[in-house]
């Protein structure tokens, strides 16, 4: 499995947008005319409304879209932007969306946005949370007197892409057994991993590491500068909370308000943060079965949806249905249809339809859930999200178990989260085979920052709400804001988060302590 401890945030206004997805769909992606501003230099922006075109089908009422182009540093070194190493004296460019209300009053200044992933495209995002609160976007109070500004960190989609992963190699590794239990299964997915992992350094070779957090959090500086704030204005979700969180211990005096969004606990390493995320997932899944036992008229698969689920994918170990196109529902793309449903409640019916769908013959609805998840088109292309997923995963990992070590843990985890222990623990794989160098990020205080946001949602699948206070406890100035609901980020889902959320970004008023939100 790939690891999903930081993985693309599900925001609600992706489901309203993308025609019933789960997760934001990836549309082809357009680059920004003209070149890109030499580091340090102001960009040169430029109307875009048919990046909103491509991805919505219309740009939001009153809202103007343009596009820029920043290059920075392939190599910060020790963030001064000399550096003797792999990079040095190159660039990668950032492609840069800035959304503008025809309303806007009373200017803050710029409101960066990042969605998560790491993979996951912040200029997409800057356009889905355009649309304001009739679909799940940013309220009016903020859009009126923010920028809503979305950046694709280096090696995301427009921004120096890195693809080094076929599709072939994609489709092998979603639709693999998510608990290969045979020996010659498990190697089967070493050796999957392996490959995947020879054709980036091929590809790559000494750069690898230069896609690591430290340095785009290093980018998020230019583009601060680049959008002409003295100091950030900063909505990250999920991973984005890490890049926030890098940040804010790097330039602490440059912080205006930070809202960090589905926290990741930066100081646990692979192992722990997998087994963190089992924990999640298994827990998510829980709840999803006693909502659907309660809820019989609308879940198909009641009494026992566990069990449903269950045998689904041990049916598609032996016996995978085929779809009209021939695709095979095997194993592994019932698995990730099962995780894509747990990222928002409203996820839940949709699975349940999947899952009974899927017992009458027809994948599609499997296919769907389990696509959005992995950013694949119907013909088969993938976007670059699980390929920048793993170059940033991968480089900031400090230490990594062995092959021997992943096989341990995933029958012990597997006693533990039956459902979802194993297939975290033999997604380690993908970094324990990865080339290339390790650049990790720091994990200590934010000295000299103000009052951080930390927003934690209770039933979180991806980022367990225990991460949520011990991200806040390390920055030493995080403020803990919960949200007693279900899925993955809570920003702006419901009235009393916004309201905070709102006070926080708008008036600098920092939630009060132990603050914590209903579900409804």
């Amino acid at each position: 499995m790939r690891r999903v401890r930081r993985t693309l945030t599900a925001f609600a206004v992706a489901a309203l947008l993308t025609a019933g997805c789960t997760l934001p769909a990836f549309a082809p992606r357009t680059e920004t005319d003209g070149a890109a501003a030499a580091p340090g230099a102001a960009p040169t922006w430029r109307a875009c409304p048919e990046v909103a075109d491509e991805l919505v089908g219309r740009g939001a009422r009153d809202m103007r879209y343009e596009c820029a182009r920043i290059a920075v540093p392939r190599n910060w070194g020790n963030g001064g932007g000399a550096s003797t190493g792999p990079g040095a004296g190159e660039t990668f460019e950032i492609a840069l969306l800035r959304a503008r209300s025809t309303k806007q009053h009373d200017r803050i200044g710029s409101l960066v946005i990042n969605p998560g992933g790491p993979g996951g495209s912040g200029v997409d995002t800057a356009v889905y949370l355009s649309f304001g609160p009739a679909f799940g976007g940013l309220p009016s109070a903020v859009t009126e007197r923010f920028d809503i500004v979305g950046f694709d960190p280096r090696g995301v989609s427009r921004s120096s892409p890195v693809k080094c992963i076929p599709d072939a190699d994609l489709d092998a590794s979603f639709g693999y057994d998510p608990d290969p239990r045979s020996q010659e299964s498990f190697d089967g997915f070493v050796a999957l991993n392996q490959r995947i992992g020879r054709g980036c350094g091929d590809r790559y070779g000494d750069q690898l590491p230069l896609y690591a957090t430290e340095q785009a959090a290093r980018d998020m500086d230019a583009v601060r500068a680049a959008v002409g704030d003295d100091k950030l204005t900063y909505l990250g979700y999920s991973y984005g909370t890490l890049l926030g969180a890098t940040y804010a211990q790097l330039y602490p005096q440059r912080v205006r308000a930070l809202v960090l969004d589905g926290a990741v606990d930066p100081r646990q390493g692979l192992v722990a943060g997998s087994e963190s995320q089992a924990k999640g997932f298994e827990r998510a899944f829980g709840n999803f079965t006693r909502w659907c036992a309660a809820n019989a008229g609308r879940c198909p698969i009641a009494p026992d949806a566990r069990a449903a689920v269950t045998s689904a994918i041990d049916k598609a170990r032996v016996s995978p249905v085929r779809g009209a196109d021939g695709r095979e529902a095997t194993a592994g793309w019932v698995f990730y249809a099962v995780i894509s449903s747990l990222y928002t409640e409203t996820g839940w019916q949709e699975l349940a339809r999947a899952i009974d769908r899927l017992d009458g013959g027809d994948p599609a609805e499997v296919f769907r859930l389990a696509d959005s998840y992995a950013g694949r088109e119907n013909d088969g292309r993938y976007s670059n999200l699980f390929d920048a997923n793993l170059a940033v995963n991968c480089a900031d990992e400090d230490e990594k178990p062995t092959v021997t070590q992943v096989r341990q843990l995933q029958s012990q985890w597997r006693e533990k989260y039956p459902l979802f222990g194993p297939a975290l623990a033999v997604g380690m794989l993908a970094c324990v085979e990865w080339p290339g160098g390790r650049d990790p990020y720091p994990t200590g205080a934010a000295a000299g920052s103000p009052p951080i946001v930390v927003v934690g949602t209770t039933g979180d699948p991806a980022t367990p709400y225990e991460q949520t206070g011990a991200l806040a406890s390390m920055l030493g100035v995080g403020r803990v804001l919960t949200w007693e609901g279900e899925g993955h980020t809570a920003y702006p889902q419901t009235t009393c988060i916004t309201n905070a959320v709102d006070a926080y970004l708008l008036d600098l008023t920092v939630p009060r302590e132990g603050q914590r939100c209903p579900a409804r």
